[in-house]
């Protein structure tokens, strides 16, 4: 019998124009809030699963940029190296090492006849995204195993086989085209056969391993041993806006096209914060407004209260039965929420499948905590609320 006078009261008492307002106030915050979350985890999960990891645009080769100033003064100082190496953004980082010595390469087929000056580097085996097990080399090797860039093998394709009227070669050919390595040295020549065993868009270089540069160098390099002047770096993410910032505070430069989503990452940071703050400033006005509306709800039943109360009512049994009324909603408005975030996170695991990117179709673990905690906030103000104006309008 009390529960239902209660429940009258109650409905007579509460303005379905203020009730409308509490509820649309209430999920239009959670909906920008929740919504940074989980946009928060999606972006996570696009620059750092396995999935959409970029085994070339992760990294990043880098050296100083040539102007007036550096002319003649690009090597890298060990400090400078070691500098950079400690970076927050800098996951791993290899030293390129050129060779001291001239090098040509020709072929030893009439049929594909070219001859070229060329250049060695090496780089620690960590750092190269070809496998191969000819990629070894020992004294008792009988030949110098390459690595090539591809767009070495497309220049030759679409330039220089295209206007001499040789013909074009694809990568098993040349794989398997004999090649003779010439390297000038003090006393004349020394001769080797070369074989390209791989092609990289990582690095745009011939590279060596690591072994046959260092006995090279000792062997025929008409240098000095000098400075690095290009090294390559491993980084979760080349879009990093402080690695941007340090490459050009520090005046160095690397490939722009890995690099050039910096600029749309700090658009996306921007929204997502001013989401953040939208949302986390909606979510407070809606806790204002549901706040006023259970006071003036239980401030217009007063007299009744106060009544039921003099009829023996516990003032506990009143914060029950109205908890028991104006929470319920703020569940219903919730799950409301979650459901639609999941629709819409399904439908952009559609979208960014087509653009060979992926992201879980289901929502993130901490946007439904998120949802939990804003749950439990909601329900201790509804709490606070209720209890305290009983006490004043007892």
């Amino acid at each position: 019998m009390l529960n239902q006078l209660l429940k009258k009261l109650i409905k007579t008492s509460t303005g379905r124009t203020r009730f409308v307002l509490a509820v649309v106030g209430l999920s239009v915050a959670l909906l920008l809030i929740l919504s940074a979350v989980q946009i928060q985890a999606n972006y996570n999960e696009l620059l750092y699963s396995k999935t959409n990891q970029d085994s070339i645009a992760n990294f990043l080769v880098i050296n100083k940029a040539v102007n007036d100033k550096t002319v003649g003064a690009t090597n890298l100082s060990d400090a400078e190296i070691a500098d950079l190496k400690k970076q927050p953004f800098v996951d791993a980082l290899g030293v390129l090492t050129p060779s001291r010595f001239k090098v040509a390469a020709q072929s030893v087929s009439d049929k594909i006849p070219f001859y070229s000056d060329i250049f060695f580097e090496s780089v620690p085996d960590e750092f190269i995204d070809v496998h191969s097990a000819d990629w070894k080399w020992d004294d008792n090797s009988t030949f110098i195993p390459m690595i090539v860039p591809n767009q070495f093998l497309d220049m030759y394709n679409f330039g220089f086989a295209t206007s001499q009227n040789l013909p074009q070669l694809t990568q098993e050919l040349v794989k398997n085209l004999p090649m003779q390595i010439k390297i000038k040295t003090s006393p004349g020549r020394e001769f080797y056969y070369g074989k390209v065993v791989g092609f990289s868009d990582r690095i745009s270089s011939v590279l060596v391993p690591q072994p046959f540069m260092d006995w090279a160098n000792k062997e025929f390099g008409t240098t000095e041993n000098s400075k690095a002047s290009r090294i390559v770096i491993r980084t979760k993410d080349p879009g990093n806006p402080q690695l941007i910032s340090y490459l050009e505070l520090h005046g160095l430069t690397t490939d722009a096209d890995k690099t050039r989503f910096s600029k749309y990452r700090q658009v996306v940071d921007t929204v997502v914060s001013i989401s953040w703050i939208t949302g986390a400033l909606m979510l407070l006005f809606a806790l204002l407004i549901f706040t006023l509306f259970i006071e003036l709800t239980v401030a217009s039943c007063k007299e009744e209260i106060n009544l039921l109360i003099t009829l023996g009512a516990a003032p506990k049994q009143l914060q029950k039965f109205l908890m028991k009324q104006f929470f319920p909603p703020n569940i219903i408005i919730t799950f409301v929420v979650l459901v639609v975030l999941a629709g819409l996170q399904f439908m952009l695991k559609g979208l960014l499948q087509s653009q060979n990117m992926s992201v879980s179709p289901l929502l993130s673990y901490t946007t439904i905590l998120a949802g939990v905690l804003i749950l439990l906030v909601l329900w201790l103000v509804n709490r606070w609320s209720i209890k305290k104006y009983i006490a004043l309008n007892q």
